[in-house]
């Protein structure tokens, strides 16, 4: 049996950090090999990354995902309890809880309420002025899925909640204030998300029928418990935090239209097109960098050993660009899903394997879908000038953006 190639590094966390985005594929590069091993939080890791080594991370018989996703990330971005870190019968009965609400119809009426905030922002952006499509996405996104999910908002607490759901997305990667705007913005976000859960189950808060907050609400396990109250709010912000974070997406969407513009007049015409514009920028720009496991048992997998407990991260976004898999994954080419039938272990950018079963992302259709919302507004209810700005992507930030947020100006609507 064969020894895992090693990084030199004796402890690399500050260089995942630094390097972001590149640092497991850059080692990979450097050792020849899909599969190295290092330290990172002190702790002996192995990282993985393209497509076999995407259907074996997704094997539930050889991984778990409790204890695998540091305290860190857990006190920021996804919440302590939620079901990210569960594994067995009762990750599968949490998220059949959450498939519930993804039904083809709520995926569309999500995206007409984030379609109807769109086209009843574009007056106000011919005369405002320059914007920042980051900053109005996010708003918008928030308004829309705190309507779709049954949850009240009033308007003068939009700006507030997108901050929150934005700390919480940025606090994970970052130390010093950075990361503590986030821990604080979770215990804020689960505290108010508690109360609303509390609310709807003394019978003081309606919730729509089939509504998030409303299923979250009412969920019970397999012994007919309910969640507790903060497990819940948990939960709740595992809707709403990740509908906000397609901002990014919705970002890199338009940027790719600024950078492509032949592809303008395709995807407004033709929505096939569309889709194939849409999967090539989930594909192709930075999300989520990496997921974390933990072996269940001691296995071997290609020659190697993978001992017990040990944690093992699998490069999402070094898998969407491995060139064995995407032939010239660095050219921006979304012809290559021209015809696409899926991939449930090479397209990875929210996760892979079984939406139902597995830890793929359950809100993936609708990123999908809010998506192609995004695109159809930027290419036929609107026109718009990008005035000169810093759009260069920094894939050592970790969740990446263009530094300006992509600002545009010179807003009209179209027929």
């Amino acid at each position: 049996m064969s020894t895992i190639p090693s990084d030199r590094s004796p402890e690399s966390t500050l260089a995942f950090l630094r390097e972001g985005y590149r640092f497991v594929g850059a080692r990979c590069d450097r050792l020849g090999t899909d599969v190295f091993q290092t330290r990172l939080l002190l702790e002996p890791t192995i990282c993985l990354r393209g497509r076999p080594a995407a259907e074996l991370f997704y094997d539930t018989e050889r991984f778990v995902r409790r204890g695998a996703m540091p305290m860190r990330v857990q006190r920021t971005l996804t919440g302590v309890g939620g079901v990210q870190g569960l594994d067995g019968a009762e990750h599968r009965g949490r998220k059949a809880m959450f498939m519930s609400i993804m039904t083809p119809a709520a995926v569309r009426h999500l995206g007409q309420l984030f379609d109807d905030e769109w086209r009843a922002r574009i007056p106000a952006w011919a005369e405002s002025g320059p914007v920042v499509l980051y900053d109005e996405v996010g708003r918008m996104l928030t308004r829309a899925v705190w309507a779709w999910a049954g949850v009240p908002l009033a308007d003068a607490d939009v700006p507030r909640r997108t901050a929150e759901m934005h700390a919480m997305i940025e606090g994970p990667a970052v130390v010093g204030p950075g990361h503590w705007r986030g821990r604080l913005a979770r215990r804020r976000a689960e505290r108010w998300a508690g109360e609303v859960i509390e609310r709807v189950r003394s019978g003081t808060l309606p919730a729509p029928e089939g509504s998030a907050l409303r299923v979250v609400a009412e969920y019970r396990d397999e012994q007919g418990i309910r969640l507790p109250r903060r497990i819940a709010a948990v939960e709740l912000l595992n809707v709403l935090r990740p509908t906000v974070a397609v901002d990014r997406f919705v970002v890199f969407a338009a940027l790719a239209l600024h950078d492509h513009p032949q592809w303008c007049e395709r995807v407004r015409d033709d929505e096939a097109a569309a889709e194939s514009f849409v999967q090539e920028v989930r594909r192709y720009y930075p999300f989520f960098p990496v997921a974390a496991a933990r072996v269940r048992r001691p296995f071997e997998w290609q020659g190697y050993a993978f001992p017990q407990g040990r944690r093992v991260l699998l490069d999402l976004y070094g898998t969407n660009h491995h060139p064995a898999l995407w032939p010239e994954p660095e050219r921006f080419r979304p012809e290559r899903f021209d015809g696409w039938r899926g991939d449930p272990f090479g397209l990875v950018p929210q996760g892979g394997g079984d939406h139902f079963t597995g830890h793929r992302c359950a809100g993936e259709w609708i990123t999908i879908e809010l998506m192609k919302r995004a695109v159809g507004n930027l290419t036929a209810s609107m026109s718009y000038r990008v005035p000169p700005q810093d759009l260069a992507l920094d894939l050592g930030r970790m969740p990446a953006l263009p530094p300006s947020g992509l600002v545009l100006d010179g807003i009209r609507r179209t027929a």
